[in-house]
Protein backbone atom coordinates (compact mmCIF):
# COMPACT_ATOMS: atom_id res chain seq x y z
CA UNK A 1 0.00 0.00 0.00
CA UNK A 2 1.20 3.55 -0.64
CA UNK A 3 2.49 4.70 2.39
CA UNK A 4 3.31 8.46 1.55
CA UNK A 5 2.55 11.40 -1.31
CA UNK A 6 6.39 10.96 -2.37
CA UNK A 7 5.17 7.29 -3.47
CA UNK A 8 1.80 8.53 -4.68
CA UNK A 9 3.92 11.19 -7.60
CA UNK A 10 6.32 7.95 -8.00
CA UNK A 11 3.25 5.65 -9.05
CA UNK A 12 1.66 8.42 -11.49
CA UNK A 13 5.27 9.26 -13.14
CA UNK A 14 5.17 5.46 -13.96
CA UNK A 15 1.17 5.03 -14.27
CA UNK A 16 -0.52 8.02 -15.63
CA UNK A 17 -0.96 6.89 -19.22
CA UNK A 18 -2.25 3.66 -17.94
CA UNK A 19 -5.05 5.26 -16.07
CA UNK A 20 -5.31 7.37 -19.33
CA UNK A 21 -5.43 4.53 -21.35
CA UNK A 22 -7.88 2.27 -18.51
CA UNK A 23 -10.27 5.07 -19.00
CA UNK A 24 -10.45 5.00 -22.49
CA UNK A 25 -10.80 1.04 -22.82
CA UNK A 26 -13.54 1.70 -20.26
CA UNK A 27 -15.42 4.02 -22.61
CA UNK A 28 -14.70 2.27 -25.75
CA UNK A 29 -16.14 -1.41 -24.18
CA UNK A 30 -18.91 -0.60 -21.96
CA UNK A 31 -20.14 3.06 -22.62
CA UNK A 32 -19.52 4.02 -26.51
CA UNK A 33 -21.36 0.95 -27.76
CA UNK A 34 -24.53 1.75 -25.62
CA UNK A 35 -24.77 5.37 -26.94
CA UNK A 36 -27.71 6.34 -28.94
CA UNK A 37 -28.54 2.15 -28.71
CA UNK A 38 -30.25 1.94 -24.83
CA UNK A 39 -32.94 -0.02 -24.57
CA UNK A 40 -35.96 0.96 -22.24
CA UNK A 41 -34.70 -1.37 -19.71
CA UNK A 42 -31.28 -0.50 -19.82
CA UNK A 43 -32.10 2.80 -18.10
CA UNK A 44 -33.75 3.04 -14.55
CA UNK A 45 -34.62 6.22 -12.02
CA UNK A 46 -32.57 6.48 -8.91
CA UNK A 47 -33.21 9.13 -6.77
CA UNK A 48 -35.89 11.17 -8.99
CA UNK A 49 -36.81 11.36 -12.58
CA UNK A 50 -33.62 13.58 -12.76
CA UNK A 51 -31.47 10.80 -11.62
CA UNK A 52 -30.95 8.25 -14.09
CA UNK A 53 -28.53 5.02 -14.54
CA UNK A 54 -28.18 3.14 -17.07
CA UNK A 55 -26.19 -0.18 -17.78
CA UNK A 56 -23.62 1.80 -19.39
CA UNK A 57 -22.77 3.77 -15.44
CA UNK A 58 -22.71 0.20 -14.05
CA UNK A 59 -20.77 -2.01 -16.31
CA UNK A 60 -17.82 0.75 -16.84
CA UNK A 61 -17.89 1.55 -13.21
CA UNK A 62 -17.25 -2.00 -12.46
CA UNK A 63 -14.89 -2.33 -15.29
CA UNK A 64 -12.76 0.48 -13.65
CA UNK A 65 -13.00 -0.40 -10.37
CA UNK A 66 -10.92 -3.80 -11.42
CA UNK A 67 -8.23 -2.09 -13.37
CA UNK A 68 -7.70 0.90 -10.83
CA UNK A 69 -7.15 -1.47 -7.90
CA UNK A 70 -4.82 -3.48 -10.20
CA UNK A 71 -2.74 -0.50 -11.23
CA UNK A 72 -2.90 0.54 -7.21
CA UNK A 73 -2.71 -2.25 -5.43
CA UNK A 74 -4.41 -1.22 -1.90
CA UNK A 75 -6.01 1.39 -3.38
CA UNK A 76 -9.93 1.41 -2.90
CA UNK A 77 -12.58 2.54 -4.85
CA UNK A 78 -15.30 5.08 -4.27
CA UNK A 79 -17.71 5.05 -7.22
CA UNK A 80 -21.38 7.00 -7.88
CA UNK A 81 -23.24 3.61 -8.42
CA UNK A 82 -21.31 1.35 -5.70
CA UNK A 83 -22.29 4.42 -2.99
CA UNK A 84 -25.55 4.04 -4.42
CA UNK A 85 -25.72 0.41 -3.66
CA UNK A 86 -23.94 0.96 -0.20
CA UNK A 87 -23.83 4.26 0.92
CA UNK A 88 -21.17 3.49 3.53
CA UNK A 89 -18.74 2.96 1.12
CA UNK A 90 -18.33 6.43 0.69
CA UNK A 91 -16.42 6.50 4.09
CA UNK A 92 -13.20 5.60 2.21
CA UNK A 93 -12.93 9.00 1.12
CA UNK A 94 -11.70 9.80 4.59
CA UNK A 95 -9.62 7.09 4.84
CA UNK A 96 -5.88 5.99 4.49
CA UNK A 97 -5.57 4.26 1.25
CA UNK A 98 -5.51 5.91 -1.77
CA UNK A 99 -8.68 6.41 -3.15
CA UNK A 100 -9.90 6.61 -6.34
CA UNK A 101 -13.08 8.41 -7.28
CA UNK A 102 -14.89 7.60 -10.08
CA UNK A 103 -17.86 8.69 -11.81
CA UNK A 104 -18.68 6.42 -14.92
CA UNK A 105 -20.81 8.46 -16.54
CA UNK A 106 -21.21 12.25 -15.62
CA UNK A 107 -24.18 13.61 -17.42
CA UNK A 108 -26.10 10.66 -17.70
CA UNK A 109 -29.16 12.66 -18.83
CA UNK A 110 -27.15 13.55 -22.02
CA UNK A 111 -26.22 10.32 -22.28
CA UNK A 112 -29.86 8.68 -22.47
CA UNK A 113 -30.81 11.86 -24.68
CA UNK A 114 -27.75 10.72 -27.29
CA UNK A 115 -26.38 14.27 -26.89
CA UNK A 116 -22.39 14.51 -26.17
CA UNK A 117 -22.27 16.26 -23.59
CA UNK A 118 -21.40 13.50 -20.70
CA UNK A 119 -17.91 12.12 -19.56
CA UNK A 120 -15.16 10.04 -17.55
CA UNK A 121 -14.26 11.04 -14.29
CA UNK A 122 -11.60 9.28 -12.12
CA UNK A 123 -9.44 11.42 -9.56
CA UNK A 124 -6.59 9.98 -7.12
CA UNK A 125 -6.64 11.14 -3.76
CA UNK A 126 -5.29 10.56 -0.32
CA UNK A 127 -6.31 11.95 3.14
CA UNK A 128 -8.82 14.54 1.82
CA UNK A 129 -5.72 15.85 -0.96
CA UNK A 130 -6.04 15.24 -5.06
CA UNK A 131 -3.13 14.10 -6.72
CA UNK A 132 -4.56 13.56 -10.26
CA UNK A 133 -7.36 13.35 -12.30
CA UNK A 134 -8.85 12.01 -15.84
CA UNK A 135 -11.93 13.68 -17.40
CA UNK A 136 -13.19 12.17 -20.55
CA UNK A 137 -15.50 13.05 -22.82
CA UNK A 138 -15.61 10.13 -26.00
CA UNK A 139 -18.38 11.38 -28.04
CA UNK A 140 -15.99 14.64 -28.43
CA UNK A 141 -13.07 12.64 -28.69
CA UNK A 142 -11.55 14.83 -25.88
CA UNK A 143 -9.43 14.31 -22.77
CA UNK A 144 -8.58 16.09 -19.83
CA UNK A 145 -5.56 15.08 -16.79
CA UNK A 146 -4.24 17.06 -14.45
CA UNK A 147 -1.07 16.12 -11.83
CA UNK A 148 -0.95 17.86 -8.74
CA UNK A 149 2.05 20.78 -9.68
CA UNK A 150 2.95 19.25 -12.46
CA UNK A 151 -0.19 21.35 -14.74
CA UNK A 152 -3.56 20.70 -16.35
CA UNK A 153 -3.86 19.06 -20.14
CA UNK A 154 -6.25 18.89 -22.75
CA UNK A 155 -5.34 16.19 -25.45
CA UNK A 156 -1.56 17.17 -24.43
CA UNK A 157 -2.15 21.14 -24.68
CA UNK A 158 -0.97 22.85 -21.77
CA UNK A 159 -4.56 24.36 -20.22
CA UNK A 160 -4.44 28.20 -18.59
CA UNK A 161 -7.65 29.67 -17.31
CA UNK A 162 -6.91 33.09 -17.40
CA UNK A 163 -8.81 35.38 -16.16
CA UNK A 164 -12.48 37.36 -17.22
CA UNK A 165 -12.32 39.58 -19.91
CA UNK A 166 -13.18 43.13 -17.76
CA UNK A 167 -16.27 44.47 -18.10
CA UNK A 168 -17.84 41.52 -19.27
CA UNK A 169 -20.39 39.24 -17.85
CA UNK A 170 -19.01 36.66 -15.56
CA UNK A 171 -20.44 33.17 -17.27
CA UNK A 172 -21.34 31.47 -14.36
CA UNK A 173 -22.92 27.83 -14.52
CA UNK A 174 -25.47 26.91 -11.63
CA UNK A 175 -27.05 24.39 -10.05
CA UNK A 176 -30.34 22.47 -11.53
CA UNK A 177 -33.01 23.83 -9.22
CA UNK A 178 -33.99 20.55 -8.78
CA UNK A 179 -30.82 19.16 -6.42
CA UNK A 180 -31.02 22.32 -4.45
CA UNK A 181 -32.81 23.01 -0.52
CA UNK A 182 -34.46 26.38 -0.55
CA UNK A 183 -31.28 28.16 1.50
CA UNK A 184 -28.89 27.10 -1.48
CA UNK A 185 -31.90 28.58 -3.90
CA UNK A 186 -31.67 31.75 -2.33
CA UNK A 187 -28.21 31.85 -1.71
CA UNK A 188 -28.01 30.87 -6.02
CA UNK A 189 -30.49 34.15 -6.66
CA UNK A 190 -27.63 36.60 -5.75
CA UNK A 191 -26.18 35.76 -8.96
CA UNK A 192 -28.83 37.39 -10.64
CA UNK A 193 -27.17 40.72 -10.89
CA UNK A 194 -25.47 43.11 -12.74
CA UNK A 195 -22.60 41.86 -14.28
CA UNK A 196 -23.32 38.32 -14.13
CA UNK A 197 -24.97 35.61 -16.46
CA UNK A 198 -25.91 32.84 -14.39
CA UNK A 199 -27.23 29.41 -16.66
CA UNK A 200 -28.02 25.87 -15.98
CA UNK A 201 -25.08 23.42 -15.39
CA UNK A 202 -25.17 20.04 -17.72
CA UNK A 203 -22.32 17.89 -17.36
CA UNK A 204 -20.54 18.69 -14.31
CA UNK A 205 -17.48 17.08 -15.51
CA UNK A 206 -17.42 19.14 -18.97
CA UNK A 207 -18.45 22.14 -16.43
CA UNK A 208 -15.08 21.80 -14.90
CA UNK A 209 -13.20 21.96 -18.20
CA UNK A 210 -14.86 24.81 -19.62
CA UNK A 211 -13.51 26.91 -16.41
CA UNK A 212 -10.63 25.58 -16.56
CA UNK A 213 -10.00 26.42 -20.52
CA UNK A 214 -11.35 29.95 -20.05
CA UNK A 215 -14.59 29.47 -21.67
CA UNK A 216 -16.24 29.60 -18.74
CA UNK A 217 -15.74 31.93 -15.81
CA UNK A 218 -17.23 29.92 -13.06
CA UNK A 219 -19.77 27.43 -11.64
CA UNK A 220 -21.89 27.58 -8.71
CA UNK A 221 -22.79 24.04 -7.43
CA UNK A 222 -25.11 23.25 -4.48
CA UNK A 223 -23.68 19.34 -3.85
CA UNK A 224 -20.90 17.59 -2.37
CA UNK A 225 -20.94 14.24 -3.84
CA UNK A 226 -17.09 13.55 -4.50
CA UNK A 227 -17.40 11.82 -7.75
CA UNK A 228 -18.85 15.30 -9.32
CA UNK A 229 -16.39 17.35 -8.59
CA UNK A 230 -12.90 15.91 -7.56
CA UNK A 231 -11.32 15.38 -11.12
CA UNK A 232 -12.70 19.01 -12.13
CA UNK A 233 -11.18 20.82 -9.52
CA UNK A 234 -7.66 19.64 -9.59
CA UNK A 235 -8.43 20.51 -13.39
CA UNK A 236 -9.36 23.63 -12.84
CA UNK A 237 -6.38 24.33 -9.83
CA UNK A 238 -3.92 23.50 -12.20
CA UNK A 239 -4.75 25.34 -15.38
CA UNK A 240 -4.87 28.29 -12.61
CA UNK A 241 -7.68 28.63 -11.15
CA UNK A 242 -9.41 27.86 -7.78
CA UNK A 243 -12.27 27.28 -6.10
CA UNK A 244 -14.13 28.38 -2.59
CA UNK A 245 -17.37 28.13 -0.50
CA UNK A 246 -20.12 30.50 0.67
CA UNK A 247 -18.13 30.41 3.88
CA UNK A 248 -15.06 31.65 2.00
CA UNK A 249 -13.11 28.30 2.44
CA UNK A 250 -11.79 26.09 -0.03
CA UNK A 251 -14.18 22.88 -0.84
CA UNK A 252 -13.48 19.75 0.42
CA UNK A 253 -13.49 16.59 -1.19
CA UNK A 254 -14.19 14.59 2.40
CA UNK A 255 -17.19 16.96 2.86
CA UNK A 256 -18.83 19.41 5.72
CA UNK A 257 -18.76 22.15 3.40
CA UNK A 258 -21.23 25.35 3.28
CA UNK A 259 -23.18 25.36 -0.20
CA UNK A 260 -23.61 26.14 -2.42
CA UNK A 261 -19.64 26.72 -3.53
CA UNK A 262 -18.01 27.84 -6.92
CA UNK A 263 -14.99 26.84 -8.87
CA UNK A 264 -13.63 29.81 -11.00
CA UNK A 265 -11.05 31.11 -13.36
CA UNK A 266 -8.86 33.18 -11.01
CA UNK A 267 -8.95 33.90 -7.46
CA UNK A 268 -10.85 37.38 -8.07
CA UNK A 269 -13.49 35.84 -9.94
CA UNK A 270 -13.61 33.41 -7.35
CA UNK A 271 -14.33 35.76 -4.45
CA UNK A 272 -16.38 37.73 -6.05
CA UNK A 273 -19.16 34.81 -6.81
CA UNK A 274 -18.81 33.01 -3.27
CA UNK A 275 -19.70 36.73 -1.84
CA UNK A 276 -22.58 36.85 -4.05
CA UNK A 277 -23.50 33.21 -2.98
CA UNK A 278 -23.61 34.56 0.81
CA UNK A 279 -25.23 37.75 0.18
CA UNK A 280 -27.97 35.81 -1.66
CA UNK A 281 -28.33 33.59 1.44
Amino acid sequence: MIKDSETIEEFLARHASDVEETVRRAAAQEIMPRWRRLAEHEVDLKAGPHDLVTDADRKAELYLTEALVALLPGSVVVGEEAVHANPASYEAIRGEAPVWIVDPVDGTRQFVHGDTGFCTLVALARRGVLYASWTFAPARHRFATAVRGRGAYLDGERLHAGSPEPGRDLRVATSHPDYTTDEQKRALLGLRTEGVAPRPCGSAGLEYLAVARGESDATAFSWEAAWDHAAGLLLVEEAGGTHLTRAGEPFRITGGNTLPFTAARDAATARRVAGLLSDGA
